[in-house]
């Protein structure tokens, strides 16, 4: 799957997606493909203030566990019931219906571009 040259995204994995004063965070196919089959999801409340880098919720598969990290300061304000329902819209659709949450940016996140991400993961 080729990556959107819309998007940004972190060393971690997520991608974000800015509309207005509000973002789109989801998780990469790169990072869908390594996990495998995603059967649940722990995402932030609404509310929640999250920071960068640091964790903010779970994604578990057949294969482990991973974290969830925040790609970027702020407030989340949406997450994606439908993928909290089917889990596995991350593997079908990571760019699309498999978003996770979406959050308030309130500081200037340290993201890739699409080149720079693709870098990132060749080899990988």
């Amino acid at each position: 799957m080729s990556l959107p040259p819309d998007l940004h995204y972190t060393r971690d994995h997520e991608w974000i997606a800015s509309e207005g004063n509000v973002s789109t965070v989801g998780v990469t196919a790169h990072a869908s493909d390594a996990l495998g089959d995603v059967v649940y999801l722990d995402l932030p409340a609404v509310g929640t203030t999250i920071t960068a880098g640091e964790t903010c919720g779970e994604i578990e598969s057949t294969k482990s566990v991973s974290d969830l990290f925040a790609p970027a300061d702020g407030e989340v304000v949406e997450i994606n019931e439908a993928a909290v329902t089917d889990p596995g819209l991350v593997n079908s659709d990571p760019y699309g219906a498999g978003w996770l949450f979406r959050m308030r940016i309130t500081g200037t996140p340290d993201l890739l571009d699409a080149t720079a991400y693709a870098a990132l993961t060749e080899g990988a």
